[in-house]
């Protein structure tokens, strides 16, 4: 049986997973460290107390005397989505001249990469850590809560910090868009996004977009939803699945701008009337679309403040936890129609 984790302040050791695993030092040594003939029973007691206690190796234990390196681990869903450069442009901004050096690490918002990916970066004692979300597993929570370094949890404030956050209230951000579209006189409106079990994100800006559909009386019409792929071609195919549905349908809502500029293009290949007969909007403000034969109604996600401040906690090293909160901008685009 696990004893009760010890007190947050003490920085844990071997000793404390020796003691609730009830298995002695050198044992639990042998099997963090994967040396040495120890039996499936003692060695899963011995991972299960480490993963519960939140207990991470030290890499660098006696190689250096501060116990600490230069490093700020930045734990990230996606390189391939275009929010997350932009975040890592303002880290990297602030950071310069420091003497601290990002380090990368990819989830693919997988809870379980997520974890492998923490336990990793903590294991070589960062200087702090920024990580995407504020939703994380019960063991990678452990292990950010007993890192002993400034944790800071980017992009969302919906939600309980482990100890700084830095972003957007998500909520606000789908609620804010609903009510501009309702405004505008649309009422048959419809989502196409990304499926969402572990896109947090999204599904708050969701959520604060049905909200406020609800508080006017109205309901989504229809939805679609995709998994991997391009973008672009997913737009296109969402789209033509949604009005081949529901021809009458007004308004398409996307969770990203990548794929609201596909179905931006399907409805214009169409020869249908943007934004008298259907209007469109995504979200993230990428500058990549502004090329497009119209411009795309959506919000900035403040990508590059968020990593500046985040940067900003890091470096500066603060005591009391901080919780700043950022403010995106609708931007109207063509795709809403003006409001009479």
């Amino acid at each position: 049986m696990i004893k009760p984790t010890p007190d947050p302040r003490h920085t844990l050791t071997l000793r404390d997973v020796s003691e609730a695993s009830g298995v002695s030092e050198m044992t639990v040594s042998r099997v963090l460290r994967n040396r040495g003939d120890v039996s499936a029973a003692t060695r899963e007691k011995v991972l299960e107390a480490a993963r519960t206690l939140g207990y991470v190796p030290n890499k660098i234990a006696g190689a250096l005397a501060s116990q600490r390196v230069n490093l700020v681990g930045v734990v990230i869903p996606s390189l391939s989505n275009m929010v997350f450069p932009e975040v890592m442009t303002g880290i990297s901004e602030v950071l310069e001249g420091t003497g601290l050096q990002p380090v990368v690490g990819v989830t693919n918002y997988l809870p379980d990469r997520e974890e492998s990916v923490i336990y990793e970066m903590l294991s070589w004692r960062p200087s702090g850590m920024i990580i995407a979300g504020l939703e994380h597993s019960t063991a990678s929570h452990a292990m950010l809560s007993r890192a002993g370094i400034p944790i800071v949890e980017i992009m969302d404030i919906d939600g309980a910090p482990i100890n700084h956050a830095v972003g957007i209230s998500h909520r606000r951000a789908g609620r804010q868009m609903a009510e501009a579209i309702i405004a505008a006189g649309y009422r048959r409106i419809a989502f196409l996004g990304t499926r969402m079990p572990n896109d947090f994100r999204a599904k708050k800006r969701l959520e604060g977009f049905e909200e406020a559909l609800s508080k006017a009386g109205l309901t989504l019409v229809d939805r679609e939803f995709y998994s991997g792929g391009s973008a672009l071609l997913k737009g296109r195919e969402m789209t033509e699945a949604v009005l081949s549905r529901s021809p009458d349908v007004d308004f398409l809502y996307f969770s990203n701008d990548m794929i609201g500029a596909g179905g931006l293009l399907w409805c214009l290949a169409q020869g249908l009337d943007v934004p008298g007969r259907i209007g469109l909007a995504g979200f993230n403000g990428v500058e990549l679309l502004d090329g497009l034969p119209r411009k795309l109604a959506t919000m900035d996600a403040c990508r590059l403040e968020i990593g500046r401040r985040a940067a900003r906690i890091i470096a500066d090293v603060p005591g009391a936890p901080q919780i700043e909160e950022l403010f995106p901008t609708l931007q109207r685009g063509d795709t809403i129609r003006s409001i009479s």
